[in-house]
């Protein structure tokens, strides 16, 4: 597989919840806390989706990373969700998501998960030009859970920045009515900002596209409020 940037020990694996106080991140099962959020008076939630669930995977560290930039910039309440940890089954629900008549407790719990943000941040590689599967199949779950969301898009890869992932999940996320923000974050050779800790330090560029990417969010997040309200 192309582009995931290389192999990383998983560090600190599990579930971050960011504050809207900046108070930072507390990490623990994303199985357990699915469908919980604990939200502040008026502050817009935004869900970060870790999209891949490769041993090894360096998008862990990126999440990490990510979740501390956007709880400084203090303008989303946070609730980061791990493919990885979530472990959704291919998807075996017998009907159609729009008619929302799930069958089964975890979709279910993702429906009232995804439900309750206001919009969507997806950490994604690039697998052979494209994004994980794992991915592909927690979005096709639901239906209406998504419609008139915005979301953005972290990638990372190597001379691509996993940006030819984004560009297909681009087709993906606006056949579901979502909005995806012109401004993004995308991570060129990435091992090249990992840490032997397994953390990320960025550079100048990664740190400014992070606010700016939120601040579009946010505009958007607001436009369609009233559409998700209907």
């Amino acid at each position: 597989m192309a582009d995931e940037g290389g192999h990383v020990a998983a560090q600190n694996d599990g579930r971050s919840r960011g504050r809207r106080s900046g108070a930072g991140l507390r990490l623990g099962s994303a199985r357990s806390a699915i469908g919980v959020w604990h939200p502040c008076p008026d502050v817009p939630r935004l869900l970060v989706i870790i999209a891949s669930t490769r041993p090894g995977r360096i998008g862990l560290p990126v999440a990490n990373w990510f979740v501390r930039e956007a709880t400084a910039h203090d303008i989303f309440e946070l609730e980061t969700v791990d493919l990885a940890e979530l472990r959704l089954p291919l998807l075996d629900e017998p009907k159609h998501p729009r008619l929302r008549e799930y069958t089964k407790d975890h979709t279910h719990a993702w429906s009232a998960t995804v439900d309750a943000a206001d919009a969507v941040v997806m950490i994604t590689s690039e697998y052979n030009y494209g994004y994980p599967p794992a991915l592909k199949n927690a979005i096709d779950f639901l239906h209406h859970e998504w419609r008139y969301k915005p979301v953005g898009f972290v990638s990372y890869g190597g001379v691509a920045a996993g940006t030819r992932a984004v560009q297909q999940l681009k087709q993906v996320v606006t056949a579901l009515a979502m909005m995806p923000t012109q401004a993004s974050v995308n991570i060129p050779f990435v091992n090249q900002f990992l840490g032997e800790d397994g953390t990320i330090t960025p550079n100048e560029v990664m740190v400014q596209a992070v606010p700016a990417m939120l601040d579009e969010l946010l505009k958007l997040e607001e436009a369609l409020a009233p559409l998700r309200a209907e």
